[in-house]
């Protein structure tokens, strides 16, 4: 029994010298090694504590501590990219391109001219960086999928963390790991996920959380999003400073209500507008429908759709700033006409006014 015990032992040193870790949490983890030897040594609790050690050492391995991806900053490509996923926008994606040459222009001169006066007194360098945006509009303009494609234009990886309902700030910070089922918090999970120090993260509907625990919630969004402290992230659970700075961090909201002011001067606010109904049109025609065939596996001629009939699905209840009441309305005219198409009573279906109502929800 005592040679399978330090069998394992030996196993978790050998894969912590395959790691790149930081000196001084390689020191760290090395310490737990030889403290779990000495537990086996003197026959104490050694399964706990193998398993407590086992599980951290696992975290702070596959944590991308020297790992990034590299940018692919080309600003015709990343216009071609926001115009095949999002029609109209234009100021949006103004600011968007805008955003992003900032980032070459200090990607290109090393990370950014550095001020003199800039040099904090833990003698680090600090570098200028673009601001961080905040996409701030009503439900189903895009906040989103513009994240999605700002990672795309720039080739990074991609996380997203849904701040709806957040209850405790022990979900983004991780738990000491005192506590027996304790694990790190939504961004350090984000980091392992990606594999990437700097992959773009999309904090979702940042003013949704939960009223008890706003105050320190936006506490920790101001450490995440604070170029002066984000350099050296804590996490509770994993107990070493993370180097936050290369990632790219995108916010959405609602409204900026219920956000703290700290959190809002952190941020560069970007207004969503609403789609007028001609623009819904141009996305339900041209976006939305031939995607919606696509998935739902019918041939491209299955549904042709009047020109004139386009009003009424595109606001068959009323306004909507978004676009998710035109996407179901759409999805549901897709499955309805599947189901002819399956029954055998059609291979295509032209949508006019007179038979409109057959294949909107009712």
């Amino acid at each position: 029994m005592a040679q399978e015990v330090f069998t394992e032992i030996t196993k978790l040193e050998e894969k912590l010298q395959k790691a790149n870790l930081p000196p001084d949490l390689a020191e760290k983890a090395k310490d737990m090694l030889l403290r779990l030897g000495r537990i086996a040594r003197i026959g104490g609790n050694f399964a706990a504590e193998f398993e407590s050690t086992a599980r951290y050492l696992d975290w702070i391995v596959n944590l991308p501590w020297n790992k990034k991806t590299q940018d692919a900053l080309d600003l015709n490509n990343a216009q071609k990219i926001l115009n095949a996923h999002h029609y109209g926008l234009q100021p949006v994606k103004d600011k968007i391109l805008e955003y992003l040459a900032v980032l070459k222009l200090s990607s290109d001169s090393g990370q950014g001219a550095v001020n003199p006066d800039s040099v904090g007194t833990n003698n680090q360098r600090k570098f200028g960086r673009a601001p961080i945006l905040a996409l701030v509009g009503l439900v189903g303009t895009g906040k989103t999928t513009l994240a999605y494609s700002i990672a795309g234009a720039m080739g990074r990886k991609f996380e997203r963390i849904p701040f709806g309902g957040i209850g405790d700030a022990l979900y983004l910070r991780g738990q000491s790991r005192a506590y027996p089922d304790a694990e790190p918090g939504a961004i350090i999970k984000a980091l392992r996920r990606a594999g990437s120090k700097n992959p773009v993260i999309l904090l979702d509907e940042i003013d949704r959380v939960a009223d008890e625990a706003r105050a320190t919630i936006m506490g920790v969004l101001v450490e995440l999003l604070d170029p002066e402290q984000n350099a050296a992230y804590s996490d509770h659970y994993i107990d070493f400073p993370f180097d936050l700075s290369e990632v790219l961090f995108i916010a959405t909201a609602n409204n900026t209500t219920n956000i703290s002011t700290a959190v809002m001067d952190r941020l560069e606010p970007i207004l969503m507008p609403s789609y007028s109904d001609e623009e819904k049109i141009t996305i339900g025609r041209d976006y939305v429908l031939p995607r919606a065939i696509i998935e739902a596996g019918l041939p491209k001629e299955a549904i042709k759709i009047e020109p004139d009939v386009w009003p009424k699905i595109v606001r068959p209840l009323g306004f909507d700033g978004g676009i998710r009441t035109l996407e179901r309305t759409i999805n549901t005219i897709v499955r309805r006409t599947a189901r002819l198409i399956v029954s055998g009573e059609g291979r295509q279906f032209v949508l006019t006014e007179k038979n409109i109502q057959e294949f909107l929800a009712i």
